[in-house]
């Protein structure tokens, strides 16, 4: 391990090459073979740009705007920028976060602000809704109602007969992340409407590139401020539109909608605290970084990146309809393609990809839903796109020659039964003790056979065992 605190201090050059070294070991973030975590547009140049602008602004903090307005200036070009996409309107405001959780946890918590009068207020979401509306609702001690879903999408009758009077939010998604299909936007927000309730479209992770695939002719419903009942939305700009980490949008349709968003405190001695997002301090990097990519890319380059990304697509999924043993789960009809196995063990075909260079990211099964593999792709994949079909020809031959993984016997266990101990003994059996994680196939079947609760539990005791000294 690296000491971190040397006696001397290091010298630069040395310290940079240990960063490499350590570099070294990560999945590629750039090259179009990695279809989840970052969002790779293959533009040259952008990552200079993108790490010069965070440099300029690295130190400056976001806690006072009229200490630092450059910061408030570039926040206020984001937020109108995201606007224009959505088609917010004259009225329309919004606030930069660190990203799409954060963005939720506040859509969330404008929502149940807005109404102190309800003594246990309840979120209605959709089951394939992202897991961050859980994590709000654990958060802000708001009720979840997972609503199940219709062919993949949000059952709009489901979701009414769920609404209650303690509802404070409705919520749904464009595009889902699991599978990458659009809920219906506009039935479900003018149900909300019709209860009187906010209704939040969490467009984080395809709110970027959905409108360029719409403008290109993609059959894909209205989503996002356009449509009446829609209260607020949320986009990551560190995703589609190839920002650096950590920047997200949240749009309200309008100021008072926004502000129970805010939170304000001045009884102590210090400073009146007042936050738009749950972070005081903030650095402007990640913000002029995000500003830099924006303005560096623009309208047209977004609409071309699109249409690669859209190519990309298509050519995967034609590579999956043509290979025995995968096929199709849901409609490559945005950027996700989503494929299940049929005749071969998922989790092991995911390993063969890998080993091949292709990381994907294996998705457990959910109630009736079997197992999938899930590709975010990118405009990057474009490039590499043809060479996936022969290569997953390869993958699924080499894992049905391997055959299904064949679970261990395991105790009944209770999520209290999940010690340290028994972590590191599972940790040791399945060889991932020595951090050493190409081989994942055992675990990914462990943890899907795995009850919810169980799963949890483990991949917690699994990562408190890696975050140590």
């Amino acid at each position: 391990m690296i000491n971190a605190l040397p006696e001397k201090g290091v010298p630069g050059e040395q310290i940079l090459a240990e960063l490499r070294e350590l570099r070294g070991g990560d999945l590629p973030t750039h090259g179009g073979r990695l279809f989840a975590y970052v969002y790779d547009p293959a533009l040259d140049g952008l990552d200079d740009l993108a790490r010069a602008a965070h440099a300029t602004s690295a130190h400056v903090n976001g806690l006072d705007p009229t200490a630092f307005p450059s910061l408030l200036a570039m926040e206020n070009a984001l937020v109108a920028a995201a606007a224009t996409v959505l088609h917010g309107g004259p009225a329309t405001v919004g606030s930069v976060t660190s990203g799409g959780t954060e963005s939720l946890i506040l859509a969330v918590k404008a929502a149940r602000d807005a109404h102190p009068e309800i003594a246990a207020p309840r979120l209605v979401v959709p089951a394939t809704a992202h897991a961050a509306f859980a994590k709000a609702a654990h958060y802000l001690r708001v009720e979840l109602d997972t609503v199940p879903v219709k062919d993949l999408r949000a059952d709009p009758v489901a979701m009414a007969a769920a609404i209650t009077p303690e509802t404070v939010l409705v919520a749904a998604s464009a595009p889902s992340y699991a599978h990458g299909v659009v809920d219906p936007i506009p039935e479900l927000a003018a149900i909300a409407a019709e209860r009187g309730v906010r209704f939040h479209v969490d467009a984080c992770f395809g709110g970027w590139i959905l409108p360029y695939l719409r403008r290109l002719g993609a059959d894909l419903p209205d989503f996002d401020l356009s449509v009446p009942g829609v209260t607020s939305i949320s986009v990551d700009l560190h995703k589609y539109a190839y920002a650096p980490k950590g920047v997200s949008i949240l749009l309200h349709r309008d100021e008072a909608l926004r502000r129970p968003q805010y939170f304000a405190y001045a009884d102590w001695p210090g400073y009146t605290m007042i936050n738009p997002v749950i972070s005081s301090t903030r650095s402007g990097g990640p913000v002029a970084a995000a500003f830099a990519t924006l303005r560096s890319i623009g309208d047209t380059g977004y609409l071309e990146l699109a249409s690669r990304t859209r190519e990309a697509v298509a050519m995967l999924a034609a590579a999956v309809e043509a290979t025995d043993g995968v096929r199709l789960y849901a409609p490559p009809e945005t950027s996700v393609v989503c494929l299940a196995a049929d005749g071969v063990d998922l989790f092991v075909l995911a390993d063969e990809l890998a080993a091949r260079g292709w990381h994907t990211q294996p998705q457990m099964a959910y109630a009736d839903l079997p197992p999938t593999i899930h590709l975010t792709v990118t405009a990057a994949v474009r490039a590499t796109a043809a060479d996936f079909a022969p290569d997953l020809t390869a993958a699924v031959e080499a894992a049905r020659a391997r055959g299904p993984i064949e679970l261990p016997e395991l105790p009944p266990l209770t999520p209290e039964m999940i010690t340290p101990e028994l972590i590191a003994s599972l940790a040791e059996g399945l060889g991932l003790a020595g951090g050493d994680f190409t081989q994942m196939a055992p675990v990914n079947a462990i943890l899907n056979a795995a009850p919810p609760a169980i799963r949890e539990a483990l991949l917690t005791g699994f990562l408190s065992m890696l975050q140590r000294p």
